[in-house]
């Protein structure tokens, strides 16, 4: 019994701490990537902490409302699990080795179907499908409507700057808490559902020193994908990307507390804008736009065969 409980903890440890180097390194740039990208000229340390003061202020309150969990009611259709198994610190083990070829895998699939049934995994993926398809139409609603009023390579003007940097500060962290409230529960599933106040600040000490090496990296090989596309680094372009994201995510995490692949989300707003930048910004041919969506959906396609992949094998294994 000794040894099982010995290795049951080796996993949920090793499974918790590759989560969360996965959220911080791949997720996580979803939603700090565009606010890296145009405030590249400042200490890397000054976005660490206001980024890491949103981060405990956000599980925090979630943490004193929710009696102990962190998650905002993620894993309620979850329980916790205290046997612990290989598959579960292989989940994202795997997901760190994509990482660092720079692929946008969703943590949510990779991680949270092992841990979820059946009927939970097909709700999950049908939720983040939606919210891909509800991004891209989005975006490229709200961008051929801004085409008519605004061009985005402009300079803000000067006067008008400040204000736009204000803007851009205040919807990273609107969109920040947004964000951690959906994929806190891809880390926080290796915990219990209700933590003490010393199992709370190990997981602040975990994820900020994750923060810490992220900006201090530049992002990494995701950011790749941030950059890649038109206009992420100016404060205004990455302002209206940012408070469209985040109120795309608000209105799924209110309709209910299943969760939901927010890369899917991301790369779908990303691909919408970019196909309205083209269509109707540049006054371009799409054709040029298409190798760019298509490398972009096919990786996160691919991220979720891997997935499906994983859980049969778990499926298998188990009976």
């Amino acid at each position: 019994m000794v040894d099982i409980v010995t290795f049951s903890n080796f996993f949920m440890i090793s499974g918790f701490l590759l989560a969360a180097y996965s959220v911080v390194a791949n997720d996580s740039v979803q939603t700090l990537g565009t606010f890296m990208a145009s405030n590249s000229h400042r200490k890397w340390w000054i976005l660490w902490i206001f980024a890491s003061v949103v981060l405990i202020a956000t599980l925090s309150y979630s943490w004193f409302v929710n009696g102990g969990d962190i998650t905002y009611g993620r894993l309620d259709r979850i329980p916790y699990n205290g046997d612990f198994q290989w598959y579960h610190a292989v989940a994202p083990l795997i997901l760190v080795f994509m990482t660092r070829f720079g692929i946008p895998v969703s943590t949510t699939f990779l991680v949270i179907s092992v841990f979820a049934s059946t009927v939970i995994i097909e709700k999950v993926i049908l939720k983040s499908v939606m919210g891909y398809g509800v991004a891209a139409i989005v975006a490229y609603s709200l961008w051929w409507i801004l085409s008519k009023f605004l061009d985005e390579h402009d300079k803000v003007r000067h006067r008008n700057r400040n204000k736009w940097m204000v803007a851009q500060w205040l919807t990273t962290a609107f969109l920040w808490f947004t964000w951690l409230s959906h994929d806190m529960a891809n880390i926080a599933v290796y915990l219990p559902r209700e933590l003490s106040l010393p199992l709370l600040l190990m997981v602040f000490a975990v994820l900020c020193g994750g923060l810490a090496v992220m900006f201090y990296f530049k992002g990494g090989m995701i950011q790749k994908i941030v950059l890649d596309k038109t206009g992420t680094r100016y404060v205004r372009s990455a302002t209206i990307i940012d408070l469209v994201f985040a109120c795309i995510l608000m209105v799924f995490k209110e309709w209910n507390n299943i969760p939901m692949s927010t890369t899917w989300v991301f790369v779908g707003l990303l691909c919408g804008r970019e196909l309205a930048i083209h269509s109707f910004v540049k006054f371009e041919s799409t054709k040029a736009v298409f190798p760019i969506i298509a490398k972009d959906f096919a990786k996160v396609l691919f991220g979720l065969g891997i997935s499906l992949v994983l859980v049969w094998i778990i499926q298998a294994t188990k009976s």
